[in-house]
């Protein structure tokens, strides 16, 4: 597509998009569930259409020599693909936040005020090979009442083309317009870039996916963006801790699930407890395959484990690894560890494991993180895992979404006041 014309067509889907928002906006919740049901409905009825497209991505990376985990991502089964049809009917059943009232009072003039949550528009979420996104996008999007412009990569191109079509067909039949959900058109970072500076169209960009992807999103766009942010998460195991409770949260936020943002990359323990933590801590990641990249206090226990050890680096305590290595190191003091946290940190989720509540209490107030977790495993800074129903990211930003992004954090606000004739004097 010629550079002019792929940029025609990028404003052309956002103008679409903003009339179609305007359709949805004011939509009631039976309206939106029936369609968000409906969709679920021809998911399950057009699975052989969706997996045989899917087959295509998946060949295509095999052929390119694409890393095995990065081919799993991008996978869909009939299992999981019910599996994303059923979280859709999840999404149906969760509470609508549109219209819900924030905050309201009689001023002593007598104008009510209200604050009343509001869908933002149209929403741009540029994400990466992972088709599954595709659907729970659209699901979230018009559940809070928002048009969705969805820009998923080109490794997955012919799926959510699959599925995109599938969900459109299934909101005209309900009723709704076709371009609350739409595919960016185009392939290429230009396409992207189209619409991250379709300022006046699109109301917010959410970019899901590594580093580089975010980066780009942020230093690029003229549109407002909300950040999800990569996870270099800390277990700090305080001096009066619970060995065996450390021990099962420290494994369980590395190797749970590696490859995700909420998985621990980094653990420090007090000093005072090290001669008991280290070597029960090593051994159990000994035996989960992990390589512990550790400084010179941590060295002088590794041998003895057995565990694949490397000496840490400035890189290491950095790291977001997304695999079976955790950087790890000694502090003498609480106030040592929250040094350490503040330096490295990226925001994410942050936990200490301790049964001291001054600890917990100095913890909790001076680190900054968008998840703070007591006694408990990373993994759980997860929409899903809060009672959200559904998420669409984890922001590490400080603006009005913070943490895991539920339907709440898809809407704005606006403010209604009612009088009787009221006038300024």
């Amino acid at each position: 597509m010629p550079p002019d014309s792929e940029r025609d067509a990028v404003l052309d889907a956002a103008r679409r998009a903003r009339v179609a928002s305007t359709v949805l906006g004011p939509s009631t919740r039976s309206v939106k569930d029936a369609a968000i049901r409906a969709m679920a409905d021809a998911l399950d009825a057009r699975a052989d259409e969706v997996l045989t497209a899917n087959q295509r991505d998946v060949d295509r990376a095999v052929e390119a020599g694409t890393a095995e985990g990065l081919v799993d991502r991008l996978t869909l089964t009939t299992a999981r693909l019910a599996a994303i049809a059923a979280a859709l009917r999840d999404v149906a059943e969760l509470p609508d936040p549109v219209g819900e009232v924030l905050r309201g009072y009689t001023l002593p003039n007598g104008l009510e005020v209200r604050q009343v949550r509001v869908p933002m528009g149209v929403v741009g979420i540029i994400y990466e090979a992972r088709p599954n996104v595709t659907v729970d996008a659209a699901g979230l999007g018009l559940k809070s009442g928002n048009a969705v412009l969805l820009r998923g990569s080109s490794s997955a191109f012919d799926s959510n083309t699959a599925l995109v079509t599938v969900m459109q067909d299934a909101l005209a039949a309900s009723g709704l317009p076709r371009d609350c959900v739409q595919l960016v058109p185009g392939t290429t970072h230009e396409a992207a870039k189209h619409l991250m500076t379709a300022r006046g169209l699109v109301d917010v960009l959410i970019p899901r996916g590594g580093a580089g992807l975010i980066r780009s999103v942020v230093e690029e766009s003229t549109v407002p963006v909300i950040e999800t942010g990569v996870g270099n998460c800390h277990v700090y195991v305080d001096a009066d801790a619970d060995v065996d409770k450390a021990v099962r949260l420290l494994v369980n936020s590395k190797t749970h699930r590696p490859s995700v943002c909420n998985a621990a990359e980094t653990f420090l323990v007090h000093v005072d407890i090290a001669d008991e933590f280290l070597p029960a801590a090593l051994g159990a990641l000994k035996d989960a395959g992990v390589t512990v990249h550790g400084d010179k206090r941590v060295r002088g226990y590794a041998a003895p484990s057995g565990v694949d050890f490397a000496d840490v680096t400035d890189e290491d305590w950095a790291a977001e690894y997304l695999s079976l290595d955790v950087a790890a190191g000694v502090v003498d003091s609480l106030d040592d560890a929250v040094s350490h946290i503040r330096r490295w940190s990226s925001g994410h989720t942050e936990a200490i494991v301790t049964e001291d509540q001054g600890a917990v209490r100095q913890f909790v107030a001076q680190v900054d993180a968008a998840a703070v977790m007591v006694n408990a495993s990373t993994r759980f800074t997860d929409g899903g895992e809060f009672g959200f129903g559904a998420e669409i990211g984890i922001s590490t930003q400080k603006l009005h979404a913070r943490g895991p992004l539920g339907l709440s954090e898809l809407t704005s606000t606006k403010y209604v006041v009612t009088g009787d004739g009221h006038i300024r004097q």
